[in-house]
């Protein structure tokens, strides 16, 4: 994985800056900060973009469920209706058959 963020929590942590005359190094305590603020920065707009890809995903996640429960809807909708008329239909082929034979059978005599 990519390294992404310039600082660790050790780094921040074990920071030490060189003590002046009057204290700290103003120069290199700004400076340290400014790469601090960089890096949270970093930090935030990769949140951000984490939030809207989770956002993006829940959505299609949601749409596909629905389009899912549509779908099996209609598949047991078509399954209901097909069955019966797919049995009646053999019903009515069958006698169709039947009634050419008997009828050949009498014309025959």
């Amino acid at each position: 994985m990519e390294k992404r963020f310039n600082l660790s929590m050790k780094e921040i942590l074990e920071k030490e800056f060189h003590i002046d005359l009057k204290g700290y190094n103003a120069n290199e305590v700004d400076s340290f900060l400014d790469f601090v603020i960089s890096d949270y920065q970093n930090y935030d707009e990769l949140l951000t973009q984490s939030r809207e890809h989770l956002t993006k995903f829940e959505e299609e996640n949601r749409r596909l469920k629905n389009r899912i429960s549509e779908l099996e809807m209609q598949v047991s909708n078509k399954e209901a209706i097909s069955s019966v008329p797919t049995d009646n239909l053999d019903v009515l082929k069958r006698l169709s058959r039947l009634e050419k034979a008997v009828f050949k059978e009498n014309s025959q005599m």
